[in-house]
């Protein structure tokens, strides 16, 4: 059945204005007033916000990562993202050194398929690098339509690659047209540092932190960054949480590299006295890169203004606080890295961004939707409210204020990282490609209605603007 939503405010990246919005087939038909309505369900938006369907460019469901599973699954962890006003995920498939990359790939088809409610999509980890890998490469983005690629610069001995996986992975990916990934820390520094930390007898959660200095993700935020130069390739930086890496890659950006930066919620709003909480608490906050001081906040959001940084992920990876992160209670190193984020995404850079004046109402839905889905071969199907596109939508109330609580949130871990803190502004109604999957905060629906979607090559979707600024730059 056609839908019409009326009377909202309709917000994109670039403009804010009053229409309604005409659902036909699952798409965007028409945006405009006067729609006939003697066919069609009507949506009464008044006093709401008529958003793209968020785009959360970096989750871990279902990931296997020291000695456990991530929580959440690809039920649990879409029905929280649909109730975040997240509509499309990219999630990360985790491969094995000397398997065919459509190992994973299979592996993780099977996971989602049959239960996911939103739409997503998958980037794929490069362990290793060889002409076999290679000569693999160019079928996964034709057949899979998968055209980002993950570098691990982090976790010696279970995930990090070497310089040489990196750099030829940047030529590869200029070649083909993809978008290189980077989780930039200096994996083999870390190392060292925690093994002194273990035989001094430092095993609680606050060493996690400290193993992990800032200088440590500046470091190979800049190598990771001066390697994509020499290749004349793309790079995206994951997850970026301090004020070391914030000033690489604006160094690179101002000599016209084509580099980008993530950062995530919890980054802007936790800080790492939360690993010293007393009772092993401090391990419901273990995660890598680990939290910073404080101060480091105001950077990371001044970088989101300033368009130094470009995107918001979640980095969702849960695990419970009671069987999982226990798991590490002698020893920090043994902590699973990761937390539940994905539900309170968009809600907390709504509250603690747009109704702080941090900022604008523009931004923030290019920072928690379309610059996601420009950058990774999604825009104009996903990342905007306009004709053609598909109807991912999310009426959301900016008046309502909420707590957040494990008591309350639809994720399947027993804590919440943001336990206790009031946000304003929450999504009451979530539309994929025309259908409610969130009706009046209530989940309407069904397993394994999310589509897998193939993106475009990389810089395919990105603006004129965009494209000859960066161009500019370099000449």
């Amino acid at each position: 059945m056609d839908k019409i939503i009326q009377n909202g405010t309709i917000v994109t990246a670039t403009d804010t204005y009053k229409a309604d919005v005409l659902i036909q087939d699952g798409k965007i038909a028409a945006i405009g007033k006067g729609f006939e309505t003697d066919k069609a369900e009507v949506i009464d938006a008044s006093g709401k916000y008529i958003f793209p369907g968020g785009v959360d460019p970096h989750t871990h469901l279902e990931m296997p990562f020291g000695g456990t599973v991530s929580k959440d699954d690809f039920e649990s962890g879409t029905i929280a993202a649909a109730f975040g006003g997240t509509t499309t995920l990219i999630d990360f498939c985790l491969t094995n050194k000397g398997e065919p990359l459509q190992n994973a790939i299979d592996t993780w088809h099977a996971k989602s398929k049959d239960k996911a409610v939103i739409d997503y999509s998958f980037h794929l980890m490069i362990g290793e690098i060889n002409q076999d890998v290679l000569s693999q490469l160019p079928e996964v983005m034709d057949q899979e339509g998968i055209t980002s690629f993950k570098v691990f610069m982090a976790y010696k001995h279970v995930f990090q690659a070497d310089d040489e996986t990196l750099f030829r992975t940047l030529v590869a990916a200029r070649e083909l047209g993809a978008l290189v990934m980077v989780h930039a820390e200096n994996g083999d520094v870390i190392e060292y540092l925690t093994e002194k930390a273990l035989q001094e007898g430092k095993t609680e959660p606050i060493y996690h932190a400290l193993t992990r200095p800032p200088e440590l993700e500046g470091e190979a935020t800049g190598r990771a960054a001066k390697l994509t130069g020499l290749a004349d390739s793309q790079l995206y930086v994951v997850h970026v949480s301090c004020s070391e890496a914030v000033e690489q890659i604006a160094a690179a950006r101002s000599k016209g590299l084509n580099v980008w930066g993530e950062t995530c919620p919890q980054y802007l709003v936790l800080d790492q006295t939360y690993l010293e909480r007393p009772n092993f608490e401090g391990a419901k906050y273990v995660w890598s890169p680990p939290l910073r001081e404080k101060w480091h906040q105001d950077v990371l959001w001044n970088a989101l203004k300033s368009g130094q940084l470009q995107t918001l992920g979640s980095d969702q990876c849960s695990f419970d606080f009671q069987g999982q992160k226990d798991l590490g209670k002698e020893d920090f190193t043994k902590i699973p890295n990761g937390g539940p984020i994905i539900e309170d995404r968009v809600s907390i850079l709504f509250s603690e961004g747009v109704e702080t004046g941090r900022i604008s109402l523009n931004q923030f839905v290019d920072i928690m939707s379309t610059r996601s889905a420009k950058l990774f071969g999604l825009y104009p199907q996903k990342g905007t409210v306009a004709v053609g596109s598909d109807a991912d939508i999310v009426i959301f109330d900016p008046d309502a204020e909420r707590v957040i609580s494990a008591e309350t949130h639809h994720m399947a871990a027993d804590y919440n990282p943001f336990e206790g803190m009031k946000v304003k502004g929450e999504p009451i109604s979530v539309l994929s490609r025309g259908n409610y999957v969130i009706k009046d905060k209530q989940f309407v629906g069904k397993m394994g209605s999310g589509n897998y979607v193939k993106r475009a090559k990389y810089g395919k979707l990105l603006s004129n603007e965009e494209s000859e600024a960066l161009q500019s730059s370099k000449s």
